[in-house]
């Protein structure tokens, strides 16, 4: 199989397997157990910790695990305090479900709730943010990077006006982390959402990052770990590929972006040559492994079922909203037409792809059955 929906998920890093194999059979205390056999767990999830720290820049003590990106998501909006009057949350228009339906949750629990519009290009509003009554701002929530087209969101320029406003900032960099250069600081953001599993560690276990000067309450009551804010042990095994997956993304980030994008670049310029082909957010700066676009004519699911008869696995838009049988929200919200929308095909590249399975996607497209609709 050809596999090009490395945003939906990565394959395990065999470096990362190995990590994690000690955990999953000898090393299997309670971290939270003082006998050496739950030291020696204890230690495993503090190295884990500096190692994913370390990705985005931050102290060890502000990493929190969780069980993924959309638990971090929920406790970041859903835990952050609401002060009197200052009951706005703005998040983007073309942000993750874990964002978008935690904000519409949240907007029938006391908040209120805008949408920060995006233009053709999936760019957020740069004044939509100015024109809020600082006084009621509570929160904005903002991605780092599109998980559907790819899209760079300008995070750090978003920050001043938040912070003008003394309100939060979160961002969603799970699409990011591994793929372009995070700094925690330099976005000057106050929390920040991570996963794992899109960064070739194991699914189940994320992180989210939270300045000093945040507090939080906590979604999950318990035994106190994580500095209080996540109960429950610890699943050890995970955080320590999750580390090990962080540690590798630092390191190889530059070989890992030259490599998909060099892919990305030839996937281009062949469906460049095809007649009726759209990428989408062409024109702005995008992940390097990620190319959304549409055949004119076509249905995604349509293509994506037929190149998976082929042996390529890609995707219609977010593997979390699948089988929804709508157009991407995502495109609806930068303007594009329902019917073209509905054709959007997502390829997001990995470290295993190779130039010789981007001639084969780009030879399948050539032999599509008839469109199924203009």
């Amino acid at each position: 199989m050809i596999y090009l929906d490395h945003n939906a998920t990565t394959p395990l890093d065999a470096r990362v397997g190995d990590a994690m194999q000690p955990y999953l059979e000898r090393f299997y205390g309670n971290p939270s157990g003082l006998y050496r056999l739950g030291r020696l767990c204890r230690s495993a999830v503090d190295t884990a910790r500096e190692q994913v720290a370390a990705l985005v820049g931050v102290e060890p003590s502000a990493v929190i695990f969780t069980s993924g990106g959309t638990e971090a998501t929920n406790m970041a909006l859903k835990g952050l305090p609401v002060t009197a009057g200052r009951r706005l949350l703005l998040t983007g228009a073309t942000e993750h479900p874990s964002v978008s339906e935690t904000a519409a949750f949240l907007g029938g629990h006391g908040l209120v709730h805008r949408v920060i519009p995006v233009d053709e290009q999936g760019l957020p509003d740069p004044v939509f943010v100015e024109r809020q009554p600082g006084t009621e701002l509570h929160c904005v929530s903002l991605m780092l990077a599109n998980n559907e087209t790819g899209v760079i969101h300008p995070v750090a320029e978003l920050a001043d006006s938040v912070r003008q406003r003394s309100a939060w900032l979160h961002c969603d960099a799970v699409q990011a982390a591994g793929k372009i250069p995070v700094d925690f600081k330099a976005l000057g953001v106050d929390l920040m959402t991570l996963s794992s599993h899109k960064i070739y560690g194991p699914k189940g276990v994320g992180a989210l990052i939270v300045d000093r000067a945040v507090t939080l309450q906590p979604l999950l009551h318990g035994g106190g770990q994580e500095q209080g804010l996540r109960g429950g042990t610890e699943a050890v095994a995970a955080i320590v590929g999750f580390g090990k997956a962080a540690e590798l993304a630092r390191y190889e980030l530059e070989a890992r972006t030259r490599h998909v994008l060099a892919l990305r670049q030839q996937l281009e310029a062949g469906l460049r040559q095809k007649t009726g082909c759209r990428i989408f957010a062409a024109s702005t700066p995008r992940l390097p492994n990620t190319v959304q676009f549409a055949l004119e004519g076509y249905d995604g699911e349509t293509v994506v079922m037929a190149l998976d008869r082929k042996g390529i696995a890609v995707s219609s838009g977010s593997a979390c909203a699948s089988g929804a049988g709508e157009p991407s929200p995502v495109l609806t919200a930068m303007g594009i037409p329902a019917g073209v929308a509905r054709g959007a095909v997502r390829i997001s590249l990995g470290q295993g792809n190779t130039p010789d399975e981007i001639g084969q996607l780009l030879d399948a497209l050539e032999t599509l059955p008839t469109p199924t609709f203009v």
